[in-house]
């Protein structure tokens, strides 16, 4: 039975984001080079946490992760991810302002949803029919569906660091229960933590 999954990296102080995020630094200052060093420099040690990131058969991001705009589209913009995005699936964007699909390289469709996190999700199980729904981030979309308590499996990439400050995963969540599944995994750069989530 399919499932709605959602692996996010995160530091041991809870951010998955720093502060300040731009188009120089699209996790925020001092983010990208601490939480995801495990993917680049040892990927070969976790290749299959890697492909199960990108496993669903759709999946939902917050416009914050999909570009660093915050009003009207810039409509030249076409994600972080060059032009063959990682997803090579339907990527539903939750946003408040309307934009026509747009479809890249690779079989990545990005599917841009103003009317809130249930629409994206409901598009999103029809999209990807008999495979899981991933939530992709960030802290604010995943938080959001916690508390709504849609998402069935949260898979934690905790970085040995602290960031201190920016977008904090766990956030006013209300009355959840994170059951581990497995036995933890890593690697000095990161742990792998997988839970079922119940309300």
């Amino acid at each position: 039975m399919s499932k709605v999954t959602c692996d996010i990296a995160m530091s041991l102080d809870g951010f998955v984001a720093g502060p300040n995020q731009s188009l120089a630094n699209p996790l925020g200052e001092g983010a990208e080079e601490c939480l995801h060093r495990w993917m680049f420099e040892e990927p070969e040690r976790h290749t299959a946490v890697i492909e199960g990131i990108t496993a669903a058969g759709a999946f939902i991001m917050g416009r914050n992760m999909f570009g660093p705009g915050r009003g009207a589209w810039d409509l030249d913009w076409s994600g972080w991810w060059g032009e063959e995005p990682p997803y090579h699936g339907p990527v539903f964007v939750l946003t408040h302002h309307p934009r026509e699909p747009l479809t890249m390289k690779g079989g990545t469709t990005f599917v841009f949803v103003t009317d809130g996190i249930e629409a994206a999700m409901a598009q999103a199980r029809e999209a990807a029919g008999d495979r899981d729904v991933a939530v992709a981030g960030g802290a604010e979309t995943v938080n959001q569906y916690l508390a709504a308590g849609i998402i069935d499996e949260l898979r934690l990439h905790v970085a040995p660091v602290i960031l201190g400050r920016g977008e904090r995963l766990l956030d006013n969540l209300g009355n959840i229960t994170l059951e581990p599944i497995g036995d933890p995994a890593g690697t000095s750069l990161v742990a792998h933590l997988t839970y079922r989530v119940t309300r």
